[in-house]
């Protein structure tokens, strides 16, 4: 939870929160809950401050207590910026959305924007935007030029600094405002514009100044995992994709299920047969999968799949 969302607007309650985090921060999870709940006694409408108190019941073994914290938060804030709906289908005690809540994604990202680069790079081990790179040029030919590549989802512009040199024109499209000034920091991209991507192809953003059907490369590197069943995602990129043009993505792997799975890192991780299916229906032939260590998570080496496809060279519907 970061300062913007978090504050009561009560000295007393802000005052015991503050001692709830410290004693979080000491792994002493049930204390920092009692705090957390004397803190929402002043109050009882501050959905941040209930968001807060499930995480500390959560982590000191109270399933119950954390669930009703979320539901709590759901019923104050029915945006759902904190993405209680996701934590709560996690916990069991709903059923997976579908995709997470838009406010919740942009927030997400907002925060993150000032240290994204740092935490991924430095800290994760995060490598996706080089070897979708990589994977494009191994099948076009590393001195490849495209006239146009599209980054959805472009967050600080990583994959648009790795990829700058084979485009002649190089737009990015992003949910998050603070991610767009990032990458416009990096002077990389011609156009910047803000998409959302779990919008139908006509409500995203994608196509606001630009026609359909015009982009030789669509990329999207690391953000399938933070928009669910893909049901919109897909179709807007086929509608954007000139015919014969390619799409080349990122996923976290779900394994050999046939439908994406919400993980507790409330990223959806999606199985290789789902992610063909998507592709058949919406117009693409499969030219290359590879599998790759994308990240780390607490620790622990984050499995993913790389895809590269092209747009059937019929124009789409």
């Amino acid at each position: 939870m970061t300062s913007p969302h978090f504050s009561s607007g009560d000295l007393i309650a802000d005052r015991r929160a503050d001692y709830a985090r410290m004693f979080a921060e000491s792994g002493e999870f049930a204390e920092a809950a009692e705090l957390m709940e004397q803190a929402l006694e002043q109050v009882p409408l501050w959905a941040a401050g209930w968001f807060r108190l499930a995480e500390y019941a959560e982590k000191s073994g109270r399933k119950e207590a954390a669930t009703a914290a979320l539901e709590k938060v759901v019923a104050l804030d029915p945006s759902d910026i904190f993405g209680a709906s996701l934590k709560l289908a996690v916990l069991g005690a709903a059923e997976q959305p579908a995709a997470p809540p838009t406010p919740y994604v942009e927030r997400l990202f907002d925060d993150y924007a000032d240290r994204f680069d740092t935490a991924l790079v430095e800290k994760l081990d995060y490598t996706v935007p080089q070897t979708l790179a990589r994977l494009v040029l191994k099948h076009a030919g590393a001195d490849s030029k495209f006239g146009l590549v599209c980054d959805i989802g472009c967050g600080t512009g990583l994959f648009g600094v790795e990829f700058r040199a084979h485009a002649d024109r190089l737009e990015g499209f992003d949910l998050s405002a603070g991610m767009l000034a990032k990458a416009e920091e990096k002077a990389v991209y011609d156009r910047l514009a803000q998409a959302d991507l779990s919008l139908p192809a006509g409500e995203s953003g994608l196509f606001a100044d630009g026609p359909e059907a015009r982009a030789d490369l669509v990329s999207a590197a690391d953000v399938l995992m933070y928009l669910g069943d893909l049901a919109e995602v897909f179709p807007s990129v086929a509608r954007l994709a000139r015919p014969g043009g390619l799409f080349a993505f990122s996923v976290e792997d779900g394994g050999t299920g046939d439908a994406p799975l919400l993980r507790p890192s409330l990223r959806y991780a999606h199985p290789e047969s789902f992610i063909r299916r998507r592709l058949a229906e919406s117009g693409f032939d499969l030219l290359a999968l590879e599998r790759s260590v994308i990240r780390r998570d607490a620790g622990q080496p984050v499995q993913g799949l790389l895809f590269l496809a092209r747009r059937h060279d019929q124009a789409c519907n």
